[in-house]
């Protein structure tokens, strides 16, 4: 197996497991027992690995959110606390997610493994998130379940960075990009849900920006082997189809 190919098969495992905690209820119920509203605890929180910067360079790190919408949650967050702290309650967050919700697998131990290598051995460019995120404490090998959510996230924040540039690479707007693949989010994300462009408009440049994400994850994933790869591809699917089994349960 190619690192293009495992990066395609990867993509859902990692988008959708990665990030799994940013949006649960309990991330939520943390962020008000911190003192957060809402909405300002997310934008504080994972952008906080950033530092003390402004809401525009936020931003250029979320890639499609409305640019208002972080704003006002970025100023809101920072009247709580400061970045810094803020980004550390994030990493909790996501370490507790992990132990409360990721189920028994016994590929924990080697699946880690090779995560942290792509990590480590990965270029920042084009991907702040990832970067920032990459200098936050990782859990420990005696807490597998926290180690695996936190190394999920790294690589979405990596694939989610590199996606971005090759969303605007393939003229795809950030309301676009919203449009086609997560009209659902639009509010979230700030923008008007009864305004958006048409999502079929946008779908041939979509393919195009989604198959050049692949490439340019395959650059930080071909730290691994060809053995190593098809070892990657199996266990992030595996976790992957072990955690939506549970959910159906």
């Amino acid at each position: 197996m190619d690192s293009v190919e495992a990066a395609k098969q990867t993509a859902a495992a990692i988008g959708q497991l990665g990030g799994a905690f940013m949006t649960d209820g309990s991330t939520f119920a943390r962020g008000g027992e911190l003192g957060f509203g809402g909405l300002d605890f997310y934008v504080l929180g994972r952008g906080g690995v950033l530092g003390d910067t402004t809401a525009e360079v936020i931003t250029s790190a979320f890639i499609v959110w409305n640019p208002e919408a972080i704003a006002t949650q970025w100023e809101l967050g920072r009247a709580v606390m400061t970045p810094a702290e803020a980004a550390n309650e994030w990493v909790a967050v996501c370490a507790s997610f992990g132990e409360a919700n990721l189920p028994d697998f016994e590929g924990y131990g080697r699946l880690n493994e090779l995560m942290a290598a792509v990590v480590a051995g990965a270029s920042p460019a084009c991907a702040a998130l990832f970067a920032g995120w990459r200098t936050m404490p990782v859990p420990g090998a005696d807490a597998p379940k926290a180690r695996a959510q936190h190394l999920l996230n790294s690589l979405r924040e990596l694939r989610g960075g590199l996606h971005g540039g090759s969303l605007l690479a393939n003229g795809v707007t950030p309301l676009e990009a919203v449009a086609f693949n997560a009209p659902f989010m639009a509010p979230i994300f700030g923008w008007d849900a009864e305004n958006l462009p048409d999502g079929a408009a946008i779908k041939e440049r979509w393919k195009a920006a989604e198959a050049g994400t692949n490439v340019a994850m395959s650059v930080p994933l071909s730290v691994l082997t060809e053995t190593e790869l098809a070892e990657f591809v199996e266990l992030s699917n595996a976790l992957h189809a072990a955690v939506q089994a549970a959910k159906e349960a």
